[in-house]
């Protein structure tokens, strides 16, 4: 279930008092165990309810009010949403948050609405389909497209070219024989050991990953587009739409840098790498 945390309003925060470096470093560390935990979808603080605007609706008429907007036990500081198993797990987790003001404050918790809600009201489901579509226009809105190239073997030499004619930044690289995991038992041709497993490197504001591929059979043909999508399910749904008439080449599967990956060549013969971003640091 998702739930939205509401932290209410001082006259502190109302008056536009900042928080001090304490509870800033107090609050990101919450904030990274939620990350850590996968419960945190999103979290903001909100500026006073003084710069905010309410619209009052009344049949065709609109009318504008400026704040502030009335006490501040009515207002609202800041939210999270998160995706948690029940109510009651939320309330453990909140109860591990640092005191979100300096002087007396309130945390409230709100489940959200689930399109399961709604089924006695939507009977066909026309309407659960058109908000499953709408989520996943959002989701795709926030996705990630990089271009990945494969040197068979010449991936270092690459690199050395693009820094000396283009002014290339590379920003990582990482050798077959620096994976923390081992790799399945004849992937990598022999010699191949500290060969470039992947880097990243800049030309002006575009970023592009590369790798020298597993063997020198690897004839630059055509290249892989990498595209990082926000969740589990979109990386399952876009990863089945890409492989109707076309051919899995990695199914999708934990890797130690993502929690999901997989590698797709869809019925154009466009190779695909689909991945959910893993924590942050």
């Amino acid at each position: 279930m998702k739930v939205m945390v509401i932290v209410k309003a001082t006259p502190g925060s109302e008056a536009g008092q900042m928080p001090d470096q304490a509870l800033l470093t107090a609050m990101g560390n919450f904030n990274s165990d939620l990350v850590n935990a996968g419960l945190m979808l999103s979290g903001e603080g909100l500026k006073p309810s003084r710069e905010g605007v309410r619209i009052h609706f009344s049949g065709a008429e609109r009318r504008i009010n400026h704040g502030p907007f009335g006490p501040p036990s009515e207002q609202v500081a800041g939210y999270w949403i998160w995706q948690v198993r029940s109510l009651e797990e939320a309330i453990d987790w909140v109860k591990k948050c640092p005191n979100p003001m300096a002087e007396y404050s309130e945390i409230e918790i709100r489940p959200l609405f689930e399109a399961e809600d709604f089924a006695a009201e939507d009977p066909t489901g026309e309407i659960r389909q058109q908000e499953a579509q709408l989520r996943q226009s959002v989701a795709m809105q926030q996705s990630r497209l990089n271009t990945y190239l494969f040197f068979g073997g010449r991936c270092d030499e690459a690199l050395a070219f693009y820094q000396q004619h283009l002014g290339a930044q590379v920003s990582l690289r990482m050798r077959f024989s620096e994976s923390p995991d081992p790799l399945p038992e004849g992937m990598l041709q022999p010699g191949f050991e500290e060969k470039i497993m992947h880097c990243e490197f800049s030309i002006g504001d575009m970023v592009v990953m590369a790798s020298d591929g597993c063997s020198d059979a690897q004839t630059f043909t055509g290249f892989s587009l990498a595209l990082t999508v926000p969740t589990a399910e979109d990386a399952h749904r876009t990863f089945q739409a890409l492989s109707e008439n076309g051919r899995v080449d990695m199914p999708l599967a934990e890797t130690f840098w993502s929690p999901l990956y997989g590698q797709v060549t869809d019925k154009f013969g466009i190779s695909w790498m689909i991945m959910v971003p893993g924590p942050q640091d």
